[in-house]
């Protein structure tokens, strides 16, 4: 048995009926914080540039979350742990035909082809608003960039930069640090007024 057929049998050993009932009793929304907390304890790890045993441990958290909500959906007769391990495996294969088929292996074409790849399957799901698919529960701040991102490669629009002197990522960290100080003086709640800044931007018609 692979330790991962380990991991998945552990996992439902844990929710059988004579398993533990705290584990019995979680759905997928009841999971939804500890997969958020584990994800940003990896990251981190990985930016702390923690050692092996610390990064494999909670790469293996991580994995844990996947494996409990398969396994709820197993139990509910839905879709299990193979057909999510499956589904990311054929979307890799599919979004990679430079090193399974015979496309361009150059930078460029590679970055290309991705995205054209994402957007046909974007369309898909017929999205039809620029933050589409971009969860709203993401950090205001990532969630601006990928907006940001999809604008650009949708319109060729965005809006103007700021004018301002920073020269490098430390000092615009600084200086984001300033405006969210700004945002404590007066009240104002920074994450909050960042996302209804990218909630106009995605509304807004081009």
């Amino acid at each position: 048995m692979s330790n991962i057929e380990r991991l998945v049998e552990l996992m439902r050993i844990m929710r059988a009926e004579d398993g533990c009932p705290w584990d019995r009793e979680q759905t997928h929304a009841s999971l939804v914080q500890y997969l958020l907390e584990e994800s940003y304890e990896l990251a981190e790890a990985i930016e702390n540039s923690a050692a092996d045993d610390e990064l494999v441990e909670e790469l293996g958290d991580v994995l844990f979350q996947v494996v409990f909500h398969s396994e709820i959906a197993r139990a509910d007769g839905r879709f299990d742990f193979e057909r999510v391990a499956g589904a990311v495996a054929d979307k890799m294969r599919a979004r990679h035909p430079h090193v399974f088929g015979d496309a361009p292996r150059d930078i460029d074409s590679v970055k290309s082809n991705w995205e054209r790849l994402k957007a046909d399957e974007a369309g898909k799901r017929e999205r039809k608003r620029v933050d589409d698919g971009v969860p709203v529960a993401l950090p205001a701040l990532q969630r601006a960039q990928k907006v940001l991102g999809r604008l650009e490669r949708r319109d060729g629009v965005l809006p103007k930069a700021a004018d301002s002197n920073v020269g490098s990522e430390e000092e615009f960290g600084d200086a984001l640090l300033a405006l969210v100080q700004t945002a404590r003086e007066q009240g104002w709640d920074a994450e909050r007024a960042l996302r209804d800044a990218v909630r106009r931007l995605a509304e807004r018609e081009f």
